[in-house]
C-alpha cells in the first residue's frame, strides 16, 4: 500500500478529523474514500440507468432556436 503526504491548513484538518470521526473511520480511510468517490471517471449506475428513459424529452426546440439572434462575428487569430 502506498502512502502520500497531505499538507492541510488548520480549518481543513478539523473538517477531515470531524468527518472521519463521524463516520467511524480513520482519517486515512476517509480521505481514500473521498478520492475514490470523486476522482473516478465513471457515471454512477443510477445515472446510467436513466439513459433513454425519457423518450419525449426535447433536446432542442427548433422554434426557440429560430428566435435566437445570430452569433457575433469572431476575431481570427
Amino acid at each position: 500500500m502506498s502512502q502520500i503526504t497531505l499538507y492541510l491548513d488548520d480549518a481543513t484538518q478539523v473538517i477531515v478529523t470531524e468527518a472521519a470521526k463521524a463516520q467511524g473511520v480513520s482519517k486515512s480511510r476517509w480521505v481514500a474514500d473521498i478520492i475514490r468517490k470523486y476522482a473516478t471517471q465513471e457515471w454512477p449506475r443510477d445515472c446510467l440507468a436513466l439513459a433513454g428513459r425519457f423518450p419525449d424529452f426535447p433536446l432542442r426546440d427548433d422554434e426557440l432556436a429560430a428566435q435566437q439572434p445570430a452569433d457575433v462575428p469572431r476575431i481570427g487569430f
